[in-house]
């Protein structure tokens, strides 16, 4: 059923691309001479998070329509990147002291991607060079994050690599190179893998296309995750209504409580 779908959305930017060629009104004049245009979707816009919610695959795909009608073939690159809701994020660092691992320095950063995932058509340092890399964020060592205060250069490095590296073994950031796949130089696809613990909110599918290491056109699309269901009732009980949350949490407890303690005194 899901190769049909595919099929059926390729087939669909295809005639996108057919009819892009025949109508140049579309673009203006000034763009139309010169640069390619994006036109990206992904398979879901709402991705819903309830009870045994194991993950999720999102496929990235669009088409590349040219000025002239013609594709521009292996000189060419795509490369996506999804992106979640900016969140502020503490890194401790801990150190063993006296035998004891304690908590030591720590840093703040105040907009951090929930989630980060990008993917490419080849190696990243094969499509762009350094400073596009830092400009667009393409790859997890080249995210910026925002301290919260002033800290050494030095060590707002080793922070960052630290919150990288837990994302990374969580599963919320992750890079796939050759990632992407593009057919005659018109269609793209690239999947990518949203973990069960990723967190509600919006999040933006970014998609690039680049020529020679310039980005020669960049679209975006919006994609919400939310919680469904029972899941969501007790978030917004503890977002909307926290001091009655908070009391039936304690009623809750006390209950269990005092229920193991007569299980185990008729045994």
């Amino acid at each position: 059923m899901t190769g049909k779908r595919i099929s059926c959305w390729r087939g669909l930017f295809l005639l996108c691309l057919v009819a892009a060629s025949f109508t140049g009104p579309i673009f203006s004049p000034a763009k139309a001479q010169s640069e390619p245009v994006l036109v990206p979707d992904v398979s879901q816009r709402t991705v819903k998070l309830q009870y045994g919610f194991s993950g999720e695959e999102l496929l990235l795909f669009g088409a590349i329509a040219y000025p002239d009608g013609r594709s521009r073939g292996d000189d060419i690159d795509i490369v996506v990147i999804l992106r979640g809701p900016p969140q502020s994020i503490v890194v401790r660092e801990k150190r063993q002291i006296a035998g004891i691992w304690l908590n030591a320095d720590s840093t703040e950063f105040r907009s951090a991607p929930a989630f980060y995932a990008i993917a490419a058509s080849r190696p990243l340092e094969d499509i762009v060079d350094e400073r596009t890399a830092l400009i667009y964020e393409f790859g997890l060592e080249h995210l910026q994050l925002s301290p919260a205060s002033a800290i050494d250069l030095d060590e707002q490095e080793r922070f960052t690599d630290g919150l990288v590296d837990l994302k990374r073994r969580n599963a919320l950031y992750f890079q796939r190179e050759n990632g992407v796949s593009i057919e005659k130089g018109l269609l793209y696809t690239a999947r990518l893998q949203i973990p069960p613990n990723v967190s509600e909110g919006q999040y933006i599918a970014e998609t690039f296309l680049v020529q020679d290491g310039r980005v020669l056109a960049a679209e975006s699309r919006e994609i919400e995750i939310e919680k469904q269901g029972f899941e969501r009732l007790v978030a917004v009980a503890a977002d909307k209504a926290s001091f009655v949350y908070g009391l039936i949490a304690v009623f809750i407890s006390i209950a269990f409580g005092l229920g193991a303690g007569l299980l185990f005194q008729r045994n």
